[in-house]
């Protein structure tokens, strides 16, 4: 029986090599197709549950999906402004989750968001904020709507074209 393949220890791997400047990981044909495709993708890491560093892409940068996760997940590690770069004396302390976003729809109210359900993209000519659905605290569709515009320095009343878009979370 094939044992399925689980990206959050890709994430992790790949933490793990960066912070011990070893090679990062190499991808396999044999994940499946699903992680050889092009996609978006957020690696998120926590300590003790609080988090420690998060980045991630809406559409794709590299040619596969458990590319992008290799990418993230160094990004999460050294490139999150908001933190110091992760410690090897850290990495027994961190968990790993990985969202895969679907591909992001124009939404026409704020009626057709929910926070559970969908992340939500607020975006002006030159600046984009970006919310993970179902985050812990965020109840309200315009708390989340809210705190995108903040991520992205948008004011209050400043007119954004709105996006939702679904994960898949690992």
């Amino acid at each position: 029986m094939l044992k399925m393949f689980d990206p959050t220890i890709l994430a992790r791997e790949t933490v793990r090599a960066v912070v011990n400047r070893r090679p990062l990981p190499i991808v396999s044909t044999a994940i499946g197709a699903q992680w050889l495709e092009p996609g978006g993708a957020f690696v998120c890491v926590k300590k003790h549950g609080a988090l420690r560093g998060c980045i991630g892409t809406v559409a794709p940068t590299t040619p596969s999906l458990a590319e992008e996760i290799i990418q993230n997940a160094v990004g999460s590690a050294t490139l999150d402004h908001r933190f110091a770069p992760i410690t090897s004396r850290e990495l027994e302390d961190l968990t790993f989750s990985v969202d895969v976003l679907g591909t992001p729809e124009p939404v026409a109210s704020l009626d057709e968001l929910d926070p559970k359900k969908f992340g939500v993209i607020v975006e002006t000519q030159d600046k984009r904020g970006l919310l993970l659905p179902d985050h812990e605290g965020v109840d309200t569709v315009e708390d989340q709507v809210a705190i995108a515009r903040e991520k992205a320095g948008i004011a209050d009343r400043e007119p954004v074209a709105l996006q939702r878009f679904t994960v898949t979370r690992y």
